[in-house]
């Protein structure tokens, strides 16, 4: 009897292992094209479709809280110092809007086929054009730093338990994504506001960033400026051991 040459029993296993391939595809597949991205969401179309929902939720709180915080008033009219303690919370919390005097600070992406302005300044790297998480964290910091009664980024006040966090080249803040330009302001006297930015180590490493490579930085004093109240939820979130 003779013996099965190695090519044919190559070529054998070659289908067999084709077979195995195609018939589980068909089984993972039940009759959906594979091969297409109309059965599922992009991961960005994720992102924005969260995003609109947290902001639907976001405005459904705030309409929420400010109905409650009429209801309080009503209940405390009786009480003035009640009335003035409650409402000192909400500012010491971030909750209540705040009018004041203040500053803006915009950040911007330098344009993405940016050269070194300065010479003896190496080309740029891709994330040397780009805002980082540091620098807006920075700014906030520096801005604390000066005496901020509040501060607010894009359109979302913070409160003491605000996270900044940048993934790629977006921002995320209490469940929203942003994009730059990011406009950072606070309510505080504009002199020692931006004493506070001048004088911030951080923020004169990115100034080097502005003049080598252009990125953008913009700081705009307000007469008067609003920040709305914290509408997020305000509940800590925090890991439990296992009994």
């Amino acid at each position: 009897m003779s013996r099965p040459r190695p090519a044919r029993v190559l070529t054998l296993a070659v289908f067999t292992l084709a077979g195995l391939l195609f018939w589980t595809s068909f089984q993972t597949a039940k009759g959906v094209n594979l091969r297409t991205d109309d059965s599922m969401l992009r991961l960005s179309d994720l992102i924005h479709e969260r995003d609109a929902s947290n902001a639907d939720l976001d405005a459904r709180t705030s309409e929420l809280r400010a109905g409650n915080d009429v209801l309080a008033d009503r209940d405390l009219a009786p009480d003035p110092a009640a009335r003035r303690r409650m409402r000192a919370l909400a500012d010491a919390a971030g909750t209540g809007a705040l009018r004041g005097p203040g500053l803006s600070v915009t950040l911007q992406d330098a344009p993405p086929d940016a050269r070194a302005l300065i010479p003896g300044v190496p080309e740029p790297q891709p994330d040397d054009l780009v805002i980082h998480q540091q620098d807006v964290q920075a700014v906030v910091n520096a801005l604390w730093q000066g005496g901020a009664e509040g501060i607010r980024i894009m359109d979302q006040r913070l409160i003491s338990t605000s996270a900044v966090r940048c993934v790629g080249n977006t921002l995320i803040l209490q469940g929203r994504v942003y994009s730059p330009p990011y406009t950072v302001t606070a309510v505080g006297d504009p002199g020692r506001l931006r004493e506070a930015l001048d004088a911030a180590p951080s923020i004169r490493n990115y100034q080097r960033y502005v003049a080598a490579y252009g990125l953008g930085w913009q700081v705009e004093r307000h007469r008067e400026t609003d920040l709305p109240g914290y509408a997020g939820t305000v509940d800590l979130r925090y890991a439990q051991p296992v009994d």
